[in-house]
């Protein structure tokens, strides 16, 4: 019974230290604007869960982890928007899967996606044809990105590998 408390006590005092983190460092420490940012959101939570639910650990070391995580994750973000080589160190390139109708079948498998995950993303994109389809960007962080339409401005693709 101590241990169940002790487990209930622990992922309270854990959920509050993320939430009172995120208030000081911002939303941005969850967001998936790059791959960095989605690997420290994951290690976030694992390290929140692990916290809660290791008992004898002293509660310090966790806090001290998540505290660590947050303070790097914030002064990556501070280095990608100043430091240019950072972004190419921590950032994948986003890739084209498909242009104006036509899957780039060797840009597909590149992402390690199927056709089948191709189209899933297009219906819930609401992609209504394929001619309308103006691009289809396997973004940075597993996000696929649908544009259709009648046009395409081509800024929309700046940065994006098409190869």
């Amino acid at each position: 019974m101590q241990d169940i408390i002790e487990i209930i006590v622990r992922s309270i005092a854990a959920v509050a230290l993320v939430v009172t983190l995120t208030r000081i460092f911002g939303l941005r420490s969850f967001s998936k604007m790059s791959g960095f940012d989605f690997a420290v959101t994951v290690a976030i939570g694992s390290v929140l869960a692990a916290t809660a639910m290791t008992p004898g650990t002293p509660f310090w070391h966790g806090g001290l982890t998540l505290v660590t995580l947050f303070v790097v994750q914030t002064a990556v973000a501070h280095a990608r928007s100043r430091i240019g080589g950072i972004v190419d160190a921590t950032d994948n390139d986003p890739l084209l899967i498909m242009r104006d109708g036509e899957i780039l079948h060797d840009n597909l498998r590149g992402a390690g996606m199927t056709e089948g995950d191709l189209i899933g993303k297009l219906r819930e994109a609401n992609a209504l044809d394929f001619s309308k389809v103006r691009a289809v960007v396997f973004e940075p962080t597993g996000d696929v990105s649908v544009l259709h339409g009648d046009s395409l401005d081509d800024r929309l693709l700046k940065g994006v590998r098409s190869s």
